[in-house]
C-alpha cells in the first residue's frame, strides 16, 4: 500500500505530461549558424560582378549596333558622294561639235520629269555654246552628302572646268558646283539639281536650267 506523501501532493510522474523526446531535444539546446563574413562578402562581390558583367555585355551589344548603324550611314553617303561627282564630271564636260553627247550625259540617271528640264535648258543654252564654239573638260574636286532622313540624300559637288571658246582660245580655268537631290532607294536616280554653274571668261554664269 503506498503512502501518501505528506505535503498531501502526489510526486508520481505521469508520462503524459512530459515533453515528447523531440521538443525536448529542442528546448534542450539553441540552434546556432556559423557566419562567415568572408562568405558574405565574397557572395556579395560575385552577385556585383555578374550584374557588371551583365550591363557591359548590354552597352557592348548598344555600342556594337551604334557603330553598324554609322558605318551603313557612313557607306551610304560615300556611295551618293561617288555618284553626284560622276554626274556632275560628265555634265561638266561638252563640246559644241558634239553637243548629243553631252544631253545624254546631262540627262543620265535623272528622273523623267528632271530630264525634261533638263532636255529644254540644254537647247537654250545650245544658242550661246554653239556661237561661243565652247569645249570644257572636267575634273571632280570634292562632294558633301547629307541623308535628308526619308532615303534622299542632298549632295554639294564641285568639279574643276577648263573651258577654250572663240574668245578665250587658250582655255579658261574655273569651278562648277552642283546640289543634287539623290534617291538611294532607287539606284541613287537624281530627283533635282540646283545651284548649277559654270563661270565663263566674261564673267557670265550660265545655269544648266
Amino acid at each position: 500500500m503506498t503512502t501518501p506523501p505528506a505535503d498531501g501532493k502526489d510526486d508520481t510522474f505521469d508520462q503524459d505530461d512530459a515533453p515528447p523526446p523531440e521538443v525536448r531535444s529542442t528546448e534542450d539546446r539553441a540552434i546556432t549558424l556559423p557566419i562567415n563574413p568572408r562568405k558574405i562578402m565574397s557572395g556579395l562581390l560575385g552577385v556585383a560582378v555578374l550584374s557588371a558583367v551583365g550591363f557591359g555585355a548590354w552597352k557592348l551589344h548598344d555600342t556594337s549596333t551604334e557603330l553598324d548603324a554609322l558605318h551603313t550611314q557612313r557607306a551610304l553617303q560615300a556611295d551618293a558622294e561617288q555618284a553626284a561627282l560622276n554626274y556632275a564630271t560628265g555634265a561638266a564636260q561638252m563640246d559644241f561639235r558634239d553637243l548629243e553627247s553631252w544631253r545624254s550625259r546631262l540627262t543620265a540617271n535623272t528622273t523623267s520629269a528632271l530630264a525634261d528640264r533638263l532636255n529644254q535648258a540644254s537647247t537654250s543654252m545650245e544658242q550661246i555654246i554653239v556661237p561661243l564654239q565652247w569645249s570644257s573638260t572636267a575634273q571632280p574636286i570634292a562632294a558633301k552628302a547629307e541623308a535628308s532622313g526619308d532615303g534622299t540624300y542632298s549632295v554639294d559637288c564641285f568639279v574643276s572646268v577648263r573651258t577654250t571658246n572663240a574668245q578665250s582660245p587658250e582655255g579658261i580655268q574655273s569651278t562648277a558646283t552642283y546640289k543634287l537631290t539623290m534617291d538611294s532607294s532607287d539606284g541613287w536616280r537624281i530627283t533635282e539639281i540646283t545651284g548649277v554653274g559654270t563661270t565663263l571668261g566674261d564673267g557670265e554664269t550660265i545655269p544648266a536650267k
